[in-house]
């Protein structure tokens, strides 16, 4: 994959924020992507969503079983510093996570405050192929009606997600990736019901 750091990224900027005002529905990133040998262990998906949203500015967490390689290269490329999980503004989760791993993470991750509400993690969270048909529901602002979402996480991580995001303004973030270079977004506004959500 090789990337123009301004022309590419843009455009996966105004993927993510079209995501973003539109939960549940799945955008392609494919177009996006041109051959190359980046060769990393995530996602393309993933890899673009990184680089598009972080920078010397901000802290990553990465979740996964083997990610050492993975963080010094996004630390290269975006000059982002890799930091313990309740220090993060990005939380990477690759597909190889434990989904216990990933519970006891959303549990300490920044959450933001009723004076600074902005300053929480988002997700950037490998999946299963994602669909519009499953089980999980979505409603909320930018959906109309309610939108069906399939993503391989079970009830468990949706309702260590809903104790985060119970006390609006607080909350995070999350944008699902899979192998085939789509994303969906899930924000803080979102409600998300299926068995065992409250």
């Amino acid at each position: 994959m090789a990337i123009d750091q301004v022309h590419d990224l843009q455009k996966v900027y105004r993927k993510l924020l079209e995501s973003m005002s539109r939960p549940g529905k799945i955008s392609s990133l494919q177009e996006d992507l041109v051959d190359g040998d980046y060769k990393l262990s995530c996602y393309d998906a993933t890899l673009l969503s990184a680089l598009t949203l972080l920078d010397g500015e901000v802290t990553f967490h990465i979740i996964s079983e083997n990610d050492q390689d993975l963080a010094v290269k996004i630390s290269e490329y975006t000059l982002a510093r890799c930091c313990p999980v309740h220090e993060a503004d990005y939380v990477i989760v690759l597909r190889d996570a434990s989904e216990s791993e990933m519970i006891r993470a959303m549990e300490n991750c920044k959450n933001g405050s009723l004076i600074d509400p902005q300053s929480s993690a988002t997700w950037i969270i490998e999946s299963a192929p994602l669909s519009n048909n499953g089980s999980i529901t979505c409603t909320g602002p930018g959906i109309k009606d309610l939108s069906q979402l399939d993503v391989s996480f079970s009830s468990s991580f949706w309702q260590a997600r809903h104790e985060r995001t119970k006390e609006y303004p607080l909350g995070v973030d999350v944008i699902f990736t899979d192998e085939y270079s789509q994303i969906v977004c899930i924000p803080r506004t979102t409600s998300v019901t299926n068995a065992g959500v409250k």
